[in-house]
């Protein structure tokens, strides 16, 4: 089946439901969501069972993209769609950063290892407009908010992984004010690739002298291709692409080990302060997380619209109760359940994802309350979001049944792209360490005693009202507990706040259902929320004996016991 773009549903939470459209009218950001999604319904869609088959392939030029991408791309460039919410002084619109997440949802929705290429960029142009010099901007943002270049992130290396501060990539300052960079960097997104004119990559690492562990870190810009005085890309840098990793899913988005200056002089420019590296790297990392967040919504979207209609093509057995005759599964009560789930955990975890974005967006307006709300919900929407995004597509392959554990319906795909959401830009178990260590004690628990109060005053659901009040109690222990018991019940605590966010999120959109909304579509949409708040939320509740938990159950056997 051809994905289809969500347009009521985005211009619904983007105009109607309380969730900032950045000031633009209705009839800008209505043009905006269906230019966008005819270019990736008849252009990038196509082209994401060929990605998947095919995959991006490592020749002596370089890495190659799968057939008809670089076209696409180009399509994508020539519309200017990776510069919405791009400053106009750089090059870009102007608009919001919640119509620019909009956007990449649609191009993730018709292929989501595709929109990783623009995702990236989008956290490159974040952390050079906040971090880069006026050269740097100058030279580089223009560029890359057209799409003309791409961006990376640099931060991962072999026997680092997750722990930044064990990276060894080194830095040494030259003559003429540029520095030379040198080391090996793995798990890097779109490191090369046949698409863009250049890319420009942000590359962690350590100066002489620097201190050990993360307060040594630098960032620094290495393009792969030098640019000249007039900021053109003229010679080649010292950057090789010494393999692309064989991958479970996201095919065509080329997963590259890169070698920095093992041949020659690989030059790079310092962005930002000596030893700032770790804040310009939050930058890029924090508006990330947030579009991986968006990859759960856009996975769980596309399973869901290949559910429904997989089930009710496909006729088999008599429903219990009615005729013997054989009706299409969509009838089963069991089949209905799932999909029903699907649609609620899909509009739940865009709420979500799309709040977190207004809160970017109000952040950048001056309200003085936005910035620390985002760095809350900024775990739950990167965790929370993708951990759906695995259930519901593998819901769709149940759905489908024999079927959809066949590669040609294309569910099996869905399931194997969400796979990796769980572990890049920070595994959701980091993510759940963060909440509870670091963004639950936030300003002596205000942020969140504010937000669940808000919750409360808004809510009459009494399941909903009881799981605040359990996240609530929760944060009070972790607030007492020690790290290890903190961290035991993480998981489960993060789960727990999410759904009680995303159903207060729900239960506000009902009450502005009949204004605005498509109402062929609104008794769908009362029933998928009705199924949450029933359902789903009562089912967060039963995760509190799990989130107050001590960790001693989980130190009761030694690791050799635990390997036996």
């Amino acid at each position: 089946m051809a994905f289809r773009a969500p347009i009521d549903e985005q211009l619904f939470l983007l105009t109607t439901a309380g969730i900032s459209g950045g000031g633009s009218d209705r009839d800008t950001v209505e043009a905006v969501l269906r230019g966008i999604a005819v270019l990736a319904e008849t252009r990038w869609g196509p082209l994401s069972r060929i990605g998947d088959a095919v995959g991006a392939k490592l020749s002596g030029a370089g890495v190659i993209m799968p057939p008809g991408y670089r076209e696409a791309y180009a399509n994508y460039v020539e519309g200017g769609w990776g510069s919405i919410g791009v400053p106009v002084e750089f090059g870009g619109q102007g608009l919001s950063f919640s119509l620019s997440m909009a956007v990449l949802e649609t191009l993730g929705g018709a292929n989501m290892a595709f929109a990783l290429c623009p995702l990236l960029t989008a956290g490159a142009i974040e952390a050079l407009h906040h971090h880069g010099s006026p050269t740097q901007k100058a030279i580089y943002l223009p560029k890359l908010a057209t799409g003309e270049w791409t961006g990376t992130m640099n931060l991962t290396e072999p026997q680092a992984g997750s722990d930044v501060g064990m990276l060894r990539t080194q830095a040494t300052p030259r003559a003429d004010g540029r520095w030379n960079i040198q080391g090996m960097k793995t798990f890097i997104s779109f490191g090369d690739h046949d698409l863009s004119g250049n890319i420009a990559h942000l590359v962690l690492a350590r100066t002489p002298g620097a201190p050990p562990g993360t307060r040594g870190i630098s960032l620094f810009l290495v393009p792969k291709l030098l640019p000249d005085a007039n900021g053109e890309p003229a010679g080649p840098n010292d950057i090789r692409v010494v393999s692309i990793e064989h991958k479970l899913g996201i095919h065509a988005s080329p997963t590259c080990v890169m070698s920095f200056g093992d041949q020659d002089c690989c030059i790079g420019e310092l962005v930002g302060e000596e030893f700032g590296g770790m804040r310009a790297m939050f930058t890029m990392m924090n508006n990330a997380r947030l579009n991986v967040g968006l990859q759960g919504v856009q996975l769980a979207e596309a399973a869901t619209q290949k559910a429904v209609e997989y089930a009710g093509e496909r006729v088999q057995s008599a429903r219990a109760g009615g005729s013997r005759e054989p009706v299409a599964i969509i009838e089963h009560p069991d089949v209905r359940r799932m999909i029903l789930r699907m649609k609620a955990q899909t509009q739940a975890i865009r709420a979500l994802v799309y709040y977190a974005s207004s809160l970017v967006d109000m952040k950048r307006a001056g309200d003085p309350t936005a910035a620390s709300r985002l760095d809350l919900l900024t775990p739950l929407a990167k965790a929370h979001a993708t951990e759906v995004g695995c259930e519901v597509t593998s819901l769709g392959i149940q759905v489908h049944g024999g079927m959809g554990y066949i590669e040609e319906t294309g569910a099996a795909q869905l399931f194997r792209d969400a796979r990796i959401t769980t572990i890049y830009e920070g595994t959701n178990g980091i993510q759940a360490a963060d909440l509870v260590y670091r963004k639950v004690p936030m300003e002596g628990g205000r942020v969140l005693s504010d937000l669940l109060a808000e919750m409360r005053q808004d809510t009459n659901t009494p399941a909903l009202i009881q799981l605040v009040d359990e996240c609530d109690r929760l944060a009070a222990q972790f607030n007492r507990a020690d790290v290890d018991d903190r961290l035991a019940g993480s998981t489960p605590f993060l789960t727990m706040l999410s759904v009680a966010v995303c159903g207060w999120l729900l239960a506000n959109q009902l009450r502005a259902l009949d204004d605005g909304f498509n109402p062929a579509l609104a008794t769908v949409k009362r029933a998928a929320i009705r199924f949450y708040l029933e359902q789903i939320v009562p089912e967060a509740l039963g995760l509190a004996a799990a989130a107050s938990a001590s960790a001693e159950v989980l130190y009761e056997v030694t690791a050799h016991e635990l390997a036996l």
